[in-house]
């Protein structure tokens, strides 16, 4: 489902004839079978973010290819990637995501509007979606007006709308206090679970790394030895 092959990657620092490359990542090369979930872990500058977003297409790798799904989407360009993004992948967000300025049920509904879906068909999906995360009562409610929890939830609703077969978090439960995380992992593991989702979940936190079915060191830019268990 996911393949990472040779994957290298540095960031230029600094003005045209003064460049400081910072080397990132180095040769990383994994997979990501259907229904898994997999998790990344690593110090603070270990590369977990940075291989988040090259697998997000947000950032493109300097050496070495992504699958996903049967498509190189390291080959695509920044039109077509949207395009692929929004038919394959959800994002989960430690810092949500939600626009401030819009009710839950806009934020949920927001995805299927960008793909083009009309608005009886939204409405429905859109309520179906927050009945799901429990928060059909709160679809009224803007993000300053629910908890930390039930803001990630609506931002799970958003990843879930238009039903990827991935779904990519990045350090999911970080604004969360214990019992919410507690919630939030198990959540996890049933749409996992129920609805075949695959995760690739990026974290520093024990807790979130143990749901994982597998998990991945990275250190200092590479996979470190042994610990793709």
């Amino acid at each position: 489902m996911i393949t990472v092959t040779n994957v290298s990657h540095d960031f230029e620092i600094g003005k045209k004839g003064r460049m400081t490359v910072i080397p990132v990542l180095r040769d990383i090369s994994f997979t990501v079978s259907k229904g898994e979930i997999v998790t990344i872990v690593g110090r603070s500058g270990s590369g977990k973010s940075t291989l988040l977003n090259l697998i997000s297409g947000f950032i493109r790798p300097n050496q070495g290819e992504i699958w996903i799904n049967g498509e190189n989407v390291s080959s695509l360009n920044e039109a077509k990637f949207a395009d692929f993004r929004i038919e394959n992948l959800g994002f989960i967000f430690q810092s949500f995501q939600l626009i401030p300025s819009m009710t839950a049920f806009q934020n949920v509904e927001l995805p299927l509007i960008l793909k083009g879906i009309g608005e009886k068909e939204r409405h429905d999906k859109t309520k179906e979606m927050l009945e799901k995360v429990g928060l059909l009562t709160y679809q009224d409610h803007y993000p300053g007006e629910l908890s930390g929890g039930q803001q990630q939830r609506v931002s799970i609703a958003r990843a879930l709308i238009v039903n990827p077969p991935i779904i990519l978090a990045d350090e999911p439960t970080g604004s969360l206090d214990s019992e919410t995380e507690e919630d939030l992992l198990q959540f996890i593991k049933e749409l996992n679970h129920d609805l075949g989702i695959t995760f690739l979940i990026i974290t520093h936190d024990e807790k979130v790394a143990q749901i994982g079915h597998r998990t991945i060191e990275l250190r200092d830019g590479r996979i470190a030895e042994g610990v793709i268990v």
